[in-house]
C-alpha cells in the first residue's frame, strides 16, 4: 500500500471530546487538521471551547457549521465571531445539516456560503459534504447539483476547499463516484471518510443511520461477521481497497478523513501502527553494500 494515502489525514471529534483529544495529542501529529462536529444539544459555548483547545494542543481547528441548524443569522455571525477570536476561523466546514425542517433562515450549507460573513470572518478554508453511497433523505441528482453548486460557489468566492465524503465499509463506490465528481469537473480535494476502529454493532448503528450500504457481502469484504455483533474492527481492508485501485489522474488529491466516534487515542493508535505495517523494511547491511556496488 502506498503509505502516501494516510498523510495529512484529518480526524472528527465533538464539542464534548476535548478530554479525549487532551488523552490522545501525544499519538497525533502536530498540525493535523481536526473537525469540531455542529450537533444538537451542543451550545455555541461548547463549540467554541473545542475549537480553542484543538488549537491550543497544536492541531488545526476544522469548526463545522450546520447551516439547518442555525436559529438565525445573528447566531451564525455570533459563532464566526467567536472563532474569529481565537484565531480559529480560518478553516470551516459547511454542512446542510439533520432536522428535516431548518430551524431558521438556512435552507442548506450554499446558503450559508452566500451570505458574505464566512469571508468577512476571516475564513479562508471551506470543507464541503460528499456522499459516495447516497442520502437517505435527498436524491442522487439534489446531491449532485448541491455539490457541485457548492463548488462553483467556492471557486467564485476564492476559497480554498475540499470535499470530505460520508464514511463507507465498500470501496467500490467510492472510487466510482471519485471518477464520476471529476467528470463533473469538481477538482477540489477529497477526503475519504473511513470509520476509525470501533465496535462492529457501533458501526452499524451509525451506518443504518446515515444510509451506508452493509449488505452481508460488504461486511465481509470490509472485515466483519453480521454474525458476531460483539467484535471490533478497523478499516484495515477498505484502506488497502482504496490503495490499490487509487489512480491521481483519474480520481485527483485523495486523502483519509476518520470518524473516530470518540475513540481519539484509539483512533490515533490504530493509524500509527498500520503505518508501521505499510512501511517497508529497513534494508540489511548486505544489501546496502551490493546496491552501491560493493563485490
Amino acid at each position: 500500500m502506498n503509505p502516501a494515502l494516510l498523510d495529512d489525514f484529518s480526524l472528527e471529534m465533538t464539542g464534548k471530546d476535548v478530554p479525549r483529544l487532551e488523552e490522545a495529542r501525544d499519538g497525533i501529529p502536530p498540525g493535523t487538521r481536526i473537525n469540531i462536529t455542529f450537533l444538537a444539544g451542543e451550545d455555541t459555548t461548547t463549540r467554541l471551547t473545542a475549537a480553542r483547545a484543538v488549537k491550543r494542543l497544536g492541531f488545526v481547528p476544522v469548526p463545522h457549521i450546520s447551516a439547518r441548524r442555525l436559529p438565525s443569522r445573528p447566531a451564525l455571525e455570533e459563532f464566526l465571531s467567536g472563532l474569529a477570536a481565537d484565531g480559529a476561523a480560518e478553516n470551516v466546514f459547511v454542512v446542510g445539516g439533520d432536522p428535516a425542517r431548518p430551524e431558521g433562515p438556512y435552507e442548506d450549507a450554499l446558503a450559508v456560503l452566500r451570505t458574505g460573513l464566512l469571508r468577512h470572518h476571516g475564513v479562508r478554508h471551506v470543507g464541503i459534504a460528499g456522499y459516495p453511497e447516497g442520502h437517505p433523505g435527498i436524491t442522487d441528482r439534489a446531491l449532485w447539483t448541491a455539490l457541485t453548486d457548492k463548488a462553483a460557489a467556492l471557486d467564485a468566492d476564492r476559497f480554498d476547499g475540499d470535499v470530505i465524503t460520508q464514511f463507507g465499509f465498500d470501496a467500490d463506490p467510492v472510487l466510482a463516484w471519485l471518477e464520476d465528481l471529476r467528470a463533473r469537473g469538481v477538482r477540489l480535494p477529497v477526503r475519504v471518510g473511513v470509520p476509525g476502529p470501533a465496535g462492529v454493532r457501533r458501526l452499524l448503528g451509525y451506518a443504518t443511520r446515515f444510509g451506508v450500504g452493509t449488505s452481508a457481502s460488504v461486511a465481509r469484504k470490509y472485515g466483519f461477521s453480521l454474525t458476531n455483533l460483539m467484535g471490533t474492527t478497523g478499516p484495515d481492508r477498505f484502506l488497502h481497497a482504496l490503495a490499490e485501485r487509487y489512480d491521481p489522474g483519474r480520481h485527483g488529491v485523495v486523502k483519509v478523513h476518520f470518524y473516530t466516534f470518540g475513540g481519539l487515542r484509539a483512533t490515533a493508535e490504530w493509524i500509527d501502527g498500520f503505518r508501521r505495517q505499510q512501511a517497508p523494511a529497513p534494508a540489511s547491511s548486505e544489501s546496502v553494500k551490493f546496491r552501491a556496488g560493493a563485490g
